[in-house]
């Protein structure tokens, strides 16, 4: 059997040359790292994560946690190797970047279907089955060969913004405290507390900080999920307050009372060494991050190990272009996988990798393709990006609003939730995934 070549050996990428292989087909997966890499990322391992080290949610009342135990039960690679190397985050599932990208590089490399081929491809191969994963950032060569292979498409393309990392033993802990929002799962966050006051001075200097220069930028292109918080800040007043710094269930433990606003950091790696400041995707330059962050009380004396950064992301008009199975719909033997489809986060992108190489494999076997019901995450992602009904589409995170209704009424937001996960996972074990 000729061997299935997927491009790109990010957590898409990743997860579908290893289902694939797990199958039995040979795959030569394509990387350009080390050689070349993108501006987001730092390391040469595989399943690199740029933006944040959480993958959301665990809980079963939230549209990603139930895509996370769907994956688990059709045995991701990615999840198993999140769950192998998490770090404490209260209800989220948030890991280790650097041991969870050296666990994937590792099982890819040492399995004996798969062949890595490093080098930056430049077109999409004219001939074999391809899987194209090659990420939001894709080369401007590469880019200019998937454009030409749509050339009657648009070719879409959003802004996403990574957050700063601080050290742990620079926060100023007599100004902050660890807690989870409304004691939910242990007490992973470090809260960072602000009076009126002292917002008040830090949004009327994040509004006014300079930002570095992002050719093309301008607000109404930022994705909305994934904002620049300077952005977000200049909205309103109290915008963030609402957002990313909601005080909402964090009591301060020195007053017993709610902060005017208060700014989360969470682990980002197994030491605790180093935190995340939750929210903070940024495009300010970095001595402006510096001199605005440190505003923040606690974090008065920071030492930041990587400021935020901003980054132009390309997705394609996937309703017009690709069936529910990633597929293009003018030529089946190339699919697509990743956030390149328009599924926007680390998950989602897992799970476009691992249905697009299921559905190969299973072709390629002479076997039907496997039909996931609108009812599973899995199957409302798939079948959202390739919906023809969506005029106007942008990238999006899994969500119950694409999924059916239950049918009949359950008490409480969280109880339907749970009802609409039990109902997908009941639905897992008569579908032929392997």
């Amino acid at each position: 059997m000729e061997p299935v070549i997927v491009i790109g050996a990010g957590l898409a990428g990743s997860e579908a040359a290893w289902q694939l292989a797990q199958r039995g087909i040979p795959v030569v997966l394509r990387e350009m790292k080390p050689a070349q890499k993108t501006p987001a990322h730092h390391t040469d391992d595989f399943g690199e994560l740029v933006c944040s080290n959480s993958l959301r949610s665990d809980q079963l009342e939230n549209a990603v946690g139930l895509l996370k135990e769907e994956l688990r039960r059709m045995d991701s690679l990615i999840l198993s190797c999140a769950d192998a190397h998490r770090v404490e985050a209260g209800g989220a599932l948030a890991v280790d970047r650097h041991a969870f990208s050296r666990a994937i590089t590792e099982q890819i490399r040492s399995h004996p279907l798969i062949n890595v081929e490093e080098g930056e491809v430049t077109e999409i191969p004219a001939e074999g089955n391809v899987i194209v994963a090659s990420g939001p950032l894709t080369s401007p060569a590469l880019s200019g060969s998937i454009a030409a292979f749509f050339p009657d498409s648009r070719y879409l393309n959003f802004y996403d913004a990574a957050a700063p990392l601080v050290t742990f033993e620079s926060v100023d802990m007599d100004s902050a405290w660890f807690a989870s929002r409304y004691d939910k799962g242990t007490p992973d966050y470090v809260n960072c507390p602000m009076t009126a006051e002292e917002y008040d001075a830090f949004w009327t200097e994040l509004c006014a900080a300079q930002e570095a220069e992002v050719h093309g930028f301008e607000d109404r292109h930022v994705f909305e999920g994934c904002m620049p918080v300077e952005v977000m800040a200049r909205r309103g007043h109290d915008t963030l307050c609402y957002g990313p710094l909601k005080p909402r269930g964090l009591k301060d433990p020195k007053t017993g009372k709610e902060p005017y606003a208060v700014v989360q950091l969470r682990k980002d790696n197994a030491e605790g060494s180093i935190y995340n400041i939750v929210g903070f995707q940024t495009h300010l330059k970095w001595p402006e991050q510096k001199r605005v962050f440190s505003m923040i009380p606690a974090l008065r004396n920071a030492e930041f190990v990587r400021y935020g950064v901003m980054h132009r992301n390309t997705y394609l008009d996937s309703p017009r272009l690709l069936d529910r199975y990633y597929r293009v719909k003018k030529d089946p033997r190339v699919c697509f996988a990743g956030q390149i489809t328009g599924v926007e986060g680390y998950v989602e992108s897992t799970a476009s990798g691992f249905l697009a190489a299921v559905e190969l494999a299973r072709r390629l076997q002479g076997k039907p393709p496997v039909n996931f019901p609108q009812e599973t995450a899995v199957g409302a992602l798939a079948l959202y990006i390739s919906n023809e009904s969506v005029a106007d589409f942008q990238p999006m995170n899994v969500n119950f609003g694409i999924i059916p209704p239950l049918g009949y009424k359950v008490k409480g937001k969280r109880n339907k939730n749970a009802e609409l996960s039990r109902r997908a996972l009941e639905i897992l074990p008569g579908l032929r995934f392997r």
